[in-house]
């Protein structure tokens, strides 16, 4: 059952879509489709089968019997294959053992895994950017704008708003940065048969892999990667790092966000951030969506980690474990990108209060080289 309550407070319906049953099944199909093309251009496969090989991927499919059967069978890939086998000889006698030639159903499933990646990718690309340029603009407009700067929690001398906003908005592009080096390595293709030999392939494994990478959108890795898992990791961590320091940014606000503070507040947004026990009450809700992704992603990431460890040619649990924790992963940091987007493009900013708290704490006036450090900030890491 989909916790629509619990996902959707968490993420987004765009991000949840993409990791979702029908874009699984999808990509598994695409997979399937992709295989049929390349080996029939490798003159592996008759053209009539690949053609009944690809009229069997474009009849759609129950998810609900489909999913019931994968949990039973322990892998997508077997129902599916076997539900194509049997359109495939509807559509043309004996083209069903063309299907998934040579391929095993960890490459079904890595490759799908490394297509909803990338499309996840695209959708943080686009909303990361989004905070990126709210951050410039918020600093540019306050980059002389004084303000108390505090250390270990306490009043400590002097800074900008415009500062703080630069440094937020610096490690956002690092770590966006980051992500996008850890995404291209993780999106790649997944060919290798049962034990990553290319076996059934008629010596033309390597050309149906480019071919298939070249359809599909994916680099063609110099050879498969079924029991190398630092990819799907290191992606984890880059993912991790960027909800880090989104909700550095959503923790910084809510603390200026304090009644006794109140230098800056989220926007206002009819029915968001209420209280159903005090209606005076203006809760950070988007800092909260941030935060609490925080809380959950580094432990996400560790799963990852401990599945590097796996057995031989093809683990057992540990890779199966990764697309499901990642899909979290990719849900969270969408959650927590998006949400501190739209309050900082409309953050309320109190200069008065910043103004008054700075005077009462009595560190004086001198902010250094703060506009300088703002400029140097600005340009992309």
């Amino acid at each position: 059952m989909v916790a629509r309550i619990h996902d959707l407070a968490a993420s987004t319906a765009p991000m949840l879509e993409v990791f979702g049953d029908r874009a699984l099944v999808a990509a598994a199909l695409a997979f399937e489709s992709a295989l049929a093309r390349a080996q029939v251009l490798e003159d592996l496969i008759a053209a009539k089968d690949a053609a009944a090989i690809l009229a069997a991927c474009d009849e759609p499919f129950d998810i609900e019997v489909l999913a019931l059967s994968a949990a039973h069978a322990g892998t997508l890939a077997i129902p599916l294959v076997e539900e194509l086998r049997r359109r495939a000889d509807r559509q043309r006698p004996g083209a069903g053992a063309s299907v998934h030639l040579g391929a095993t159903s960890q490459d079904v499933a890595d490759t799908a895994l490394a297509l909803q990646a990338k499309a996840g990718l695209a959708l943080l690309a686009t909303d990361a950017n989004r905070l990126i340029k709210a951050l410039t603009d918020l600093a540019q407009l306050h980059a002389a704008t004084p303000m108390l700067a505090r250390t270990l929690l306490q009043a400590a001398a002097p800074t900008t708003f415009g500062l703080k906003a630069a440094q937020w908005r610096a490690s956002i592009a690092e770590a966006a940065m980051r992500l996008d080096l850890e995404g291209r390595s993780m999106a790649r293709l997944q060919l290798g048969g049962a034990v990553g030999t290319l076996a059934g392939q008629a010596d033309r494994g390597l050309a149906v892999a480019r071919r298939m990478s070249e359809e599909l959108g994916l680099a063609a890795p110099a050879a498969p990667w079924h029991a190398r898992r630092e990819g799907v990791a290191g992606l984890g961590a880059a993912l991790a790092i960027l909800t880090g320091v989104v909700a550095k940014i959503a923790q910084d606000v809510a603390l200026m966000a304090q009644a006794e503070v109140g230098e800056a507040f989220e926007p206002r947004v009819d029915g968001r951030g209420g209280s159903s026990a005090m209606p005076l009450k203006r809760n950070p809700t988007g800092c909260q969506v941030a935060l609490s992704a925080s809380l959950r992603t580094p432990h996400l990431a560790a799963t990852l980690m401990s599945t590097l460890t796996g057995e031989h040619e093809r683990g057992l649990g540990g890779w199966q474990a990764q697309a499901p924790v990642l899909a979290d992963l990719f849900a969270l940091t969408h959650g927590a990108v998006t949400a501190m987007a739209e309050v900082v493009e409309g953050l309320e900013v109190d200069v008065a209060a910043m103004t008054r708290n700075l005077a009462a704490a009595g560190v004086g006036s001198d902010v250094g080289e703060a506009e300088a450090l703002i400029r140097r900030l600005l340009v992309d890491p």
